[in-house]
């Protein structure tokens, strides 16, 4: 079974037992969290739920880690006008584990 949920502006699939990595979110480590936008449900058999725009169920998930991903750097340049500037940058995200999809709610 797996599901569509959406998590700050952005949607996951997601299925029991998955790690997924979301932007920065304040739930402390180890804290559980229940996701009520539910969008869709895929079930084993071949059914579909879905949601006008949400289902009823919930989506239990745990928080895992925080961690900051790899450095990116932007770089500004001008020719002839000895003109280099460089910055980094470095993404806040959040490790969250899918617990238990329940659909009933």
């Amino acid at each position: 079974m797996y599901a569509v949920v959406q998590l700050q502006w952005h949607q996951y699939i997601v299925s029991e037992g998955q790690e997924i990595v979301v932007d920065k979110m304040s739930d402390d480590k180890g804290a559980t969290v229940n996701v009520e936008n539910v969008l869709a449900v895929f079930d084993e058999k071949g059914k579909v739920s879905l949601g006008q725009p949400n289902l009823k169920g919930k989506v239990v998930v745990e928080v895992k880690d925080h961690i900051r991903e790899k450095k990116i750097r932007v770089t500004k340049f001008r020719r002839k006008n000895r003109y280099n500037r460089i910055k980094g940058f470095r993404a806040h995200k959040t490790v969250l584990t899918i617990k238990k999809i329940d659909v009933n709610g």
